[in-house]
């Protein structure tokens, strides 16, 4: 190998954890509207708290009297909205919250049946709430929430875990409240997620889209042609790196892109140093001896 060509080897192989480290967001995404909310800053805001979390359908309670086991046990909201809970018999939860109906079972048995009773409201089951994940995971759909929230990546995994065409950013679309505007998505890096650097809790009614990876094609002397995910920014150095390095026979020299332009297939002549782009067909030349 040329003493130059191993120059621009290392300087690529640095280049590549500078890279790696940074991670620039901002070029990867779509234009939009307005700016994603960074994942590190305020993913929870406006999350719901276990008191405050609205009652469905289907949601299963864990009803605790203290020392009361008869009016104690787990409860399953019918498709009515009510709940047959002991000596109050039907009792419309729908769209009422934790507390509330905690302060309406206290007040409805405080005058017949219990003086001074405790008691204490959780949901066993939260059927009711749900994110949708679409996009390249293996099981698209809808996952019920675990909790008044759940972490991206459990919601992830639920859904079978994002397939090998999955790129590497997520966005989670979250529905305006309260009469707000629509936010604007929050944008995730997949693989902070999966090396534990970060997390996000998402909340009912969002939508986790993973798309679908860009990728350019490699061709030619080097040891695994074939397709790889294009990032932002990989030079054609790092490219021929991802792909194993030159053949025996690969040169530096010569080397061709084929890029579509306004429709139309453009042969460009490369150095090492150059940018790809998606689509990218990267050929590299035979040495001539």
């Amino acid at each position: 190998m040329k003493p130059q060509l191993l120059a621009a080897v290392a300087s690529t192989l640095l280049s590549i954890g500078a890279a790696a480290r940074a991670q620039p967001p901002a070029q990867t995404r779509p234009p939009q509207t307005g700016s994603a909310a960074p994942a590190d800053q305020h993913p929870e805001q406006g999350a719901p708290t276990a008191g405050s979390y609205v009652i469905g359908p289907q949601d299963t309670l864990q009803i605790t009297v203290v020392d009361e086991p008869d009016f104690s046990g787990k409860f399953r909201v019918d498709a009515d909205g009510t709940i047959s809970y002991p000596y109050l018999n039907q009792i419309r939860v729908t769209g009422m919250t934790v507390d509330d109906l905690r302060k309406r079972i206290v007040a409805g048995l405080q005058p017949d049946y219990i003086k001074n009773p405790q008691v204490r409201i959780e949901i066993d089951q939260f059927k009711s709430r749900y994110v949708m994940v679409v996009g390249a995971v293996r099981t698209p759909g809808r996952v019920a929430l675990t909790g008044p929230t759940m972490s991206l990546l459990e919601a992830l995994a639920l859904a079978g875990s994002p397939s090998q065409s999955a790129a590497n950013e997520i966005r989670i679309q979250r529905r305006a409240r309260g009469g707000e505007k629509t936010p604007d998505p929050i944008v995730v890096n997949r693989r902070d997620i999966e090396n534990g650097r970060t997390d996000v809790q998402v909340q009912d009614e969002d939508i986790i889209n993973v798309p679908e990876a860009v990728k350019f094609w490699i061709q030619g002397q080097v040891r695994n042609t074939g397709q790889y995910v294009f990032e932002p920014g990989t030079t054609v150095a790092q490219a021929v790196i991802l792909a194993g390095g030159y053949t025996d026979r690969g040169s530096d020299r010569g080397i061709r892109i084929e890029r579509v332009v306004n429709g139309k297939t453009t042969t460009i002549e490369a150095k090492l140093s150059d940018k790809i782009q998606a689509g990218d067909i990267i050929i590299i030349r035979s040495r001539m001896f």
